[in-house]
This record gives structure tokens, C-alpha cells and sequence, in this order.
């Protein structure tokens, strides 16, 4: 699959590393679930039938201890209804906004030793996503519709 964007390649995970670090980041979290999640061989889980979704929601299980120890709460969570501007066939299972305190904290989740063995299960659940990184906007100034 040509559009499959499950982890960051280097040069955009050099690209978020290189910008300030200190300040709160919202990442936009865009994700599209395979019908039956596809993990590794050898994997505990790899052949038992689990969906995309249940392999997901095991991955928020077991990074959820990790993204709050860092200091990350969801700010905002929606459900997909209809797409009135872009691709009539883009549909997203999980639609959600993550807020850290700063990026070196998102930084210190995803190296942490007991994420990195929770991601799995998003790789073996993800067939799709976009995840994008947002300054929070906290200014009072125009507000621009389109």
C-alpha cells in the first residue's frame, strides 16, 4: 500500500527533534485500523484473531502508563462522521488531539523501553495514519476560517 504511514521516516523525525523542545506541542493523531492486525511471527499475539482495533486498544493500555507518566493527557478525541473537503474514500478509526508538555517529553515517551514494546501493537493494528505536530494557538489574534 502506497499511502501506509505507520512510523516516522528519519528525515521527519530529524525535521520534529530539530524544533524547540521546551514548549507544549498538541499532536494530531489521524488512524485508519487494519480489518485483522498483523503481528510480527514469534510475536505472542501473532496469529490469534485480533482485530486492528483490539490490537490499538492494547497499545493504549500499555503505553497509556508511559504517555502520563511524561506528563500527556488527550485534550480532544471525535469520531469521523462525514469528509466534506478532501478524498470521498479517506475514512479515520481514531481521530484525537495529544497534548505533552513540551516535545522532549513525547521525546522521552517514544525511547522509553516499555513503549517501545507497546508500539508493536499499534504497528501490527495501523494500516494508515497522520500524526501532526501543532503549537498549541493561545493567542488572542485573528482567528482564520477556510
Amino acid at each position: 500500500m502506497t499511502d501506509a504511514h505507520i512510523d516516522p521516516e528519519r528525515a521527519q523525525f530529524d525535521a520534529f527533534k530539530a524544533l524547540p523542545r521546551d514548549t507544549k506541542v498538541h499532536m494530531l493523531n489521524l488512524v485508519r485500523f487494519k480489518e485483522a492486525a498483523t503481528y510480527e511471527d514469534g510475536h505472542a499475539l501473532a496469529g490469534q484473531g485480533l482485530s486492528g482495533a483490539e490490537a490499538y486498544r492494547r497499545y493504549g493500555i500499555d503505553s497509556g502508563p508511559v504517555f502520563q507518566r511524561v506528563g500527556g493527557t488527550i485534550v480532544w478525541r471525535g469520531i469521523m462522521e462525514a469528509m466534506l473537503i478532501g478524498p470521498g474514500g479517506e475514512r479515520w478509526d481514531a481521530m484525537f488531539i495529544a497534548e505533552y508538555p513540551s516535545s522532549g517529553a513525547f521525546m522521552e515517551m517514544v525511547t522509553d523501553p516499555v513503549y517501545r514494546q507497546a508500539v508493536k501493537h499499534r504497528q501490527a493494528a495501523v494500516e494508515t495514519s497522520r500524526l501532526i505536530r501543532c503549537s498549541p494557538n493561545t493567542s488572542q489574534g485573528e482567528t482564520v476560517f477556510g
